[in-house]
């Protein structure tokens, strides 16, 4: 969790208003071209699969990804200013998120509003069979995976970003990122196969009862990775440990406590 340090007081671990929400999916949006940066729905996905691992991941490691969904770097010429505003925006959220974890096991997501009756843009005339599946696929999807859908693609892309999730050998995980994942376009037989018995075995009766699913499951994540995030390695000593009465491995012939151990 971030909180406030001695190094870093004016780090608050506040929620970020509505307000704040607004302005930081603006500065998202203001990444330099051609970089494609994620927006505040799928940010807020992203930072969940982050909390979520089962390692402790820092902020230089995770940061970065959010700026560009293929892995593309900023310019080092890039706006200081504007950086900092939104890395600060970012890591209070993220803060948020993870205190909303441990202490409560529940997080407010944030949805994007999605238009039932908007149609989207056809596909020009010369797409590409791979574009013309990706849409078939998208298609497919009912009103509730849509909306979650851009929420779900920045959590798959933490996994993706940081695999050692997914590579657990736990069904039970397997298990939780199937029921999130089941809101993505399902491009294989096997994922359509899947789909397809969450649907009919757990059906979601609206909106408010898949974003309930949603954040439940990624309570069952955060505590079915919290024993492998937070051990603690048994440091290995290579050489017995040196008591303070004992000869100075340093051959002077005086005691420990007197010599480099008096430190």
């Amino acid at each position: 969790m971030i909180v406030p340090t001695p190094d870093n007081p004016r780090m608050s671990t506040q929620d970020l208003t509505d307000a704040e929400f607004a302005e930081l999916d603006e500065l998202l949006a203001a990444t330099p071209e051609p970089l494609q940066p994620l927006d505040a729905s799928m940010l807020d996905g992203y930072l969940c699969g982050v909390i979520v691992q089962p390692r402790l991941i820092e902020l230089d490691e995770w940061l970065p990804n959010i700026f560009d969904y293929d892995g593309g770097l900023l310019p080092e010429t890039v706006d200081a200013a504007w950086l900092d505003k939104l890395t600060e925006l970012v890591q209070r959220r993220h803060a948020a998120l993870n205190r909303g974890l441990v202490e409560d096991g529940w997080f407010d997501p944030v949805i994007l509003d999605v238009d039932e009756n908007e149609t989207p843009e056809p596909l020009p005339e010369d797409a590409t069979e791979e574009e013309r599946t990706a849409r078939a696929s998208y298609d497919a999807l009912g009103p509730i995976s849509r909306a979650l859908m851009p929420w779900v693609a920045g959590f798959q892309h933490a996994a993706l970003c940081f695999p050692e999730l997914a590579d657990m050998p736990d069904d039970a995980i397997a298990a939780a990122l199937a029921r999130l994942y089941r809101h993505l376009p399902a491009e294989t037989p096997e994922e359509k196969e899947v789909v397809e018995t969450l649907n009919r075995e757990h059906p979601l009766k609206d909106l408010d009862d898949a974003i309930e699913e949603l954040v439940v499951t990624v309570a069952d994540l955060a505590d079915l990775t919290e024993a492998e995030r937070y051990r603690v390695e048994t440091i290995r000593r290579d050489t017995p440990k040196v008591g303070r009465n004992d000869p100075c491995p340093c051959g002077s012939g005086r005691k420990y406590k007197q010599c480099h151990g008096s430190n």
